[in-house]
């Protein structure tokens, strides 16, 4: 039977081995739900976490975050307005601890966005 210390436990053991150790979710609802470290593949050099939000101003329609190992590092992010996307990775012990901070984007410029969108639509049609 595992204790509920057996994943720090492994992931101190992985430092010492220098195999890298991320944290690892899958569509969690918040960061809080993202802190299981794992210990990466032979292959799997970095770190990543994956944000998606959907939302404007206060009314948030929801966010997903997941983190993991991967062999690749592909950050990237999108804001589309009331939309938001971003990859980031890093490639350090458990670095991947917080949410992706390139992409927690403020619902405050999110909200502009969507104003522009709109003053942009009726201009147009004038």
């Amino acid at each position: 039977r595992r204790s509920s210390y057996q994943p720090l436990t492994d992931a101190c053991l992985s430092l010492a081995a220098h195999t890298l150790v991320c944290f690892s979710c899958s569509d969690a609802s918040s960061n809080w739900a993202c802190l299981t470290p794992v210990k990466c593949g032979e292959n799997e050099n970095h770190c990543v976490t994956t944000y998606v939000g959907v939302g404007l101003g206060e009314c948030k329609s929801g966010q997903s975050i997941s983190k993991g190992c991967s062999p690749i590092c592909p950050s990237a992010g999108i804001n589309l307005g009331i939309a938001a996307a971003s990859v980031y990775c890093c490639d350090s012990f458990l670095c991947n601890i917080s949410g992706s901070s390139s992409v927690k984007a403020s619902y405050a410029v999110l909200a502009l966005g969507v104003l522009v969108s709109f003053i942009y639509v009726l201009r147009a049609r004038e």
